[in-house]
């Protein structure tokens, strides 16, 4: 996926069925017949009815017999190396392709089974642009148990000080009687 994502980047996913991916998500897949051992990140290019096709020699993609503007490619190159296709996406499947087209081993090489598209029961998760949200979900909820913890803290030391400090004071003076003599 570079340039999007290079080896060793750190991503944020959100677990999502494959009834909530939406065109130009970027998703994990269990494709077990094209990625043995785990996961593929790819992004979901074309949902169920769409139509997606590259003549090659190209400068782009189209998706519903428009051009498909795809800034996240690498190098620009929308093509980069493809062969040629037109493919209607089956409803309940994808067409994903990688953003380094040169190197992706994506629906581009699977054309001959089901026009190379992939079930959307395969998506496991869908990757965040935004790490916005969930930094300050797990910021927020670290800071609320910290304030929790001195809470709890101050809370137990107000006991323990207001415990030493509960001398009973003394009676008060009958009417004209004079108080005894501090002890020394």
């Amino acid at each position: 996926m570079d340039p999007t994502y290079r080896q060793g980047d750190t991503i944020v996913t959100e677990e999502i069925g494959g009834d909530d991916v939406r065109r130009g998500d970027v998703i994990l897949a269990s494709i077990p017949e094209r990625v043995p051992d785990g996961l593929s990140l790819q992004r979901a290019v074309a949902l169920g009815g769409d139509r997606v096709a590259y003549r090659r020699g190209d400068d782009t993609l189209t998706l519903n017999g428009r051009p498909l503007r795809e800034p996240y490619v690498r190098d620009g190159e929308p093509g980069d190396g493809m062969t040629s296709f037109d493919v209607t996406v089956p409803e309940g499947r994808m067409f994903l392709l990688g953003d380094n087209r040169g190197n992706s081993r994506d629906s581009r090489y699977f054309l001959s089974e089901q026009s190379g598209t992939v079930a959307v029961s395969a998506v496991r998760a869908r990757v965040l642009d935004d790490w916005t949200a969930p930094v300050l979900l797990v910021a927020g909820g670290f800071a609320g148990v910290v304030l929790f913890l001195v809470g709890a803290g101050l809370g137990v030391a107000s006991l323990v000080v207001g415990r030493r400090r509960a001398v009973p004071a003394p009676a008060p003076a009958a009417w004209g009687a004079v108080p005894p003599p501090p002890v020394r």
